[in-house]
């Protein structure tokens, strides 16, 4: 599964802790930093946006010395899928520092999960031309691409973040995303999505994707295992609950496919016609 929730951005905020470079200041606002930059990469996206608002309030930073707070509270708005805030303080973050890559790079993530995907490449462009080193940009132009139906274009960016950082497991994920996707290089996509898991066991979104290559390559008792534990980790996952119906029913096993189905639909409409352009 590529990365439709803001859970796709694990790993964004201990980048953006780690790029801010914050003056010390006394206890109580180093606490509010640390919830806004997700220090211990473990707190809700209520606290962050508590911690980062406080810090902008505090009038301890101006201009483009306070950007970071902003470019937090846009990542955090982004978990919990409010875009209107999330774009509104991106927004800020550029107007206060403009060569602030992070801010670009979460408001391209932004862009994607709206369907704007033009604006989010366009993003993502400033903040590789910004940051080269920074695989995050190039993980999500790759999602972009993948949506755009760019799927070479999409490949060729999770290549390059994975050269840049070996153990950034969302760019295998989403590597075997976009091969899985159009039915290309099946195996390749499952060593893809094997080395995924290897590096973040039991991810619910990498267990999706696995099982998608394993549903078209037929191995059906395995696309459903996995399928399985997917949903036991979040069982509002739609397209799993979906994609299991289907593995089902081409088992012959029509109640349990029918039932799987019918689950989806009641948590997502579409689905079906989601997965319908993925091949389904």
């Amino acid at each position: 599964m590529r990365f439709t929730g803001w859970p796709g951005l694990v790993g964004a905020a201990s980048l953006l802790a780690a790029a801010l470079c914050i003056s010390p200041a006394v206890a109580q606002t180093q606490q509010q930093i640390d919830w806004c930059t997700n220090k211990a990469n473990s707190n809700s996206a209520d606290l962050r946006i508590r911690g980062c608002t406080a810090a902008i309030r505090s009038g301890q930073w101006s201009g483009e010395r306070l950007a970071w707070a902003f470019v937090g509270r846009c990542l955090a708005y982004l978990d919990k899928g409010n875009y209107e805030q999330a774009f509104a303080d991106c927004d800020e973050a550029i107007r206060l520092d403009p060569n602030n890559a992070l801010a670009y790079n979460n408001r391209c993530w932004g862009y994607i999960g709206a369907g704007n995907y033009d604006h989010a490449i366009a993003d993502c462009n400033r903040a590789i031309e910004l940051d080269l080193k920074n695989p995050l940009p190039y993980d999500n132009r790759c999602l972009a691409y993948i949506d755009q139906g760019n799927h070479d274009q999409a490949i060729a960016d999770c290549n390059r973040a994975i050269e840049l950082d070996p153990k950034f497991s969302m760019a295998y994920n989403n590597r075997c995303w976009a091969r899985a996707v159009v039915g290309h290089e099946l195996q390749t996509a499952l060593t893809d999505c094997n080395e995924a898991l290897r590096l973040s066991p039991g991810n619910a979104h990498y267990l999706n994707s696995r099982a998608l290559v394993q549903l078209k390559l037929g191995a059906f008792d395995a696309a459903i295992a996995d399928y399985n534990t997917a949903i036991a980790r979040n069982p509002k996952d739609a397209g799993s609950l979906y994609a299991r119906g289907v593995a089902k029913l081409k088992k012959g096993n029509t109640a349990q496919g029918d039932a799987d189905v019918a689950a989806a639909k009641a948590i997502r409409p579409d689905i079906d016609k989601v997965y319908a352009g993925y091949g389904l």
